[in-house]
């Protein structure tokens, strides 16, 4: 559904080109400060307006609807919400009856029975992760002992950003992009098997981005190619430093006091320029059709911050979870 979480517990609602998109955050202890500039960064590295991003401009301004009071938590849900402004719905009027490849027009169709609200993608659209932002900021001050950065790696196959963006911008294709994110100062300890290990939480809320199709942690996918005894990070001291980091700072589930080290896959826009095929509903017939509008070459290059923010919401949750027992916080 559109919440997760077990303590911390993220709601995200609106759609695409509605009156407002927003978060419901509940189980937020109470005290924390909180004011609208400290959205303003990540909001910020969220935007478009740098070469290969849609022209779509939103001020994303952050309005507190609930849950703060003389500038802090109360304990009580904190709502949070941005009003959408630069809408143009009749770019996706053609979409009802020629759903897009590589879209949810044709799965949210039959899902919902056509009722679903599908302008800008709706409520599948990367817009939605306004609100995953805005709760990584608030989950950022839970665990803020902990350093999260992530940052692009490759784009389209090329490890030159700048080169392959200007390729596809020329070509209007579209691309997509390794994002890696590294966690330092996270103590040893986090996470809940079985079935909310570290990577279990972490990777549930990755896949609920749009555009990821995969996440490996530490060696990742090498290590099926690897011996068990070149795999293995030998440890060092009492503290549980480890002489390599194949495992990517997590064992059983549990972080074990390394830098957590994770990458994830993102696909290339389905939005692109060049000319693709797909049924007209209306006809039953394959035609070739182009797609106009405004829409990111490459989505990649704003996930790094989205990234961010699902770990810090998925660190919190279990710090929660944790409630001291540990001495986690």
């Amino acid at each position: 559904m559109n919440t997760f979480g077990q303590i911390f517990r993220v709601s995200v609602f609106g759609e695409s080109h509605g009156p407002a998109i927003g978060v419901v955050i509940d189980g937020c202890p109470a005290g924390i400060p909180l004011k609208p500039e400290d959205f303003t960064a990540d909001l910020s590295r969220r935007q478009s307006g740098s070469r290969g991003t849609t022209k779509r401009k939103e001020p994303d301004l952050p309005e507190f609807l609930s849950g703060i009071w003389r500038g802090r938590t109360t304990g009580a849900p904190v709502t949070v919400i941005t009003r959408n402004s630069d809408r143009i719905s009749s770019d996706y009027d053609d979409f009802i009856k020629i759903p897009r490849p590589g879209h949810a027009d044709m799965t949210a169709a039959k899902k919902y029975s056509g009722f679903a609200d599908m302008r800008g993608s709706g409520h599948f659209s990367g817009r939605i992760t306004w609100g995953v932002v805005a709760a990584g900021v608030i989950a950022r001050k839970i665990a803020d002992k902990a350093v999260i950065n992530a940052r692009i790696v490759s784009v389209g196959g090329l490890e030159d950003i700048e080169k392959a963006v200007d390729e596809a911008v020329t070509t209007g294709d579209s691309i997509g992009g390794i994002i890696e994110c590294r966690v330092k100062d996270l103590p040893a300890g986090l996470g809940e098997p079985f079935f909310n290990s570290f990577e279990s939480v972490v990777s549930h809320l990755v896949f609920a981005i749009p555009a990821i199709k995969g996440i490996e942690f530490g060696a990742g996918f090498a290590a099926a190619s690897m011996r068990g005894s070149e795999h293995n990070d030998p440890i060092i001291n009492e503290q549980g430093t480890t002489l390599t980091n194949n495992a990517g700072g997590i064992n059983g589930g549990i972080t074990n006091g390394n830098e957590v080290v994770f990458r994830v896959a993102v696909k290339p826009t389905s939005s692109t320029g060049a000319e693709q095929r797909s049924i007209n509903l209306e006809t039953g017939k394959i035609e070739p059709f182009t797609i106009s509008g405004r829409h990111d070459t490459c989505i990649a290059l704003r996930m790094p911050v989205i990234v961010e923010a699902v770990t810090a919401i998925a660190i919190a949750d279990l710090l929660l979870i944790d409630r001291g027992i540990n001495s986690l916080r």
